[in-house]
């Protein structure tokens, strides 16, 4: 019964043209959220890892808010559908959709981890205006040029970045299309974010300390109706 229904699984997955297999080819841990549909700004973070060429379930599965606005698709290693009408752009308050790689944890203060940390001061900025030739990059202002009129503040008083960690949106930093997308903690009240996807701090610094960087880690998140399409054939998106 378990081989019939991990054929299916993978013939299911034939189906959809949405996820390029070498996206993923050398990821050994995976990060998946999926919401209920484009325009729901809740969703459920499930943690996977690679043992023995099969992924299981790490952790229990836990909500996380994610842009006021839904998801649209965004800029990573996944392929866009041809013709889709959700597409994340620079303050249209969506989370990116698709399958991204994850950039370095930060913080407030120091975190003894595995994975890539840095502190951030009041001076980091992540720029988020398009006409800046540091669009989309976390940059110390105290040693870089000033050519932009808007940016993120990497540490400030509310606690939001106390603990968080960089999403690959945008790798390639093209006009418009978005920056400054980040896992970190929530807000109070179930406030929806402009953009980034979070959670609770427990929930973010276990993230923290699970990460490997020898396991390629990976985040995938989309609404329900697409997210089959973009996991390996034996993960069983949790809705």
């Amino acid at each position: 019964m378990i081989n019939i229904i991990r054929l299916m699984l993978f013939l299911l997955s034939i189906l959809f043209a949405d996820m390029d297999p070498a996206a993923i080819k050398d990821a050994q841990q995976l990060i998946v959220v999926t919401t209920q549909s484009w325009q729901s700004s809740n969703g459920i973070l499930q943690r996977y890892e690679l043992k023995n060429h099969q992924w299981s379930k790490v952790g229990t599965p836990h909500e996380v808010i994610m842009g006021k606005n839904g998801l649209g698709w965004g800029i990573g290693l996944h392929k866009t559908p041809q013709g889709a009408a959700m597409i994340k752009h620079e303050g249209d308050g969506r989370a990116p959709a698709g399958i991204f790689r994850l950039g370095n944890g930060f913080g407030y203060a120091d975190l003894a981890i595995k994975y890539p940390y840095k502190v951030y001061k009041h001076t980091d900025h992540c720029i988020d205006d398009s006409r800046s030739r540091w669009y989309n990059q976390i940059i110390d202002s105290t040693k870089t040029g000033k050519d932009y009129n808007s940016f993120e503040p990497m540490h400030f008083a509310k606690e939001y970045y106390k603990y968080g960690l960089v999403v690959g949106h945008n790798p390639g930093k093209t006009p418009m299309a978005g920056s400054c997308i980040f896992m970190h903690l929530k807000k109070p009240n179930r406030i929806p974010t402009v953009g980034c996807t979070s959670m609770s701090e427990q929930e973010m610094t276990v993230i923290l300390k699970w990460l490997d960087p020898d396991k390629y880690p990976l985040l995938i998140q989309a609404p329900s109706v697409e997210i089959r399409s973009l996991l390996p054939a034996d993960i069983v998106p949790i809705h």
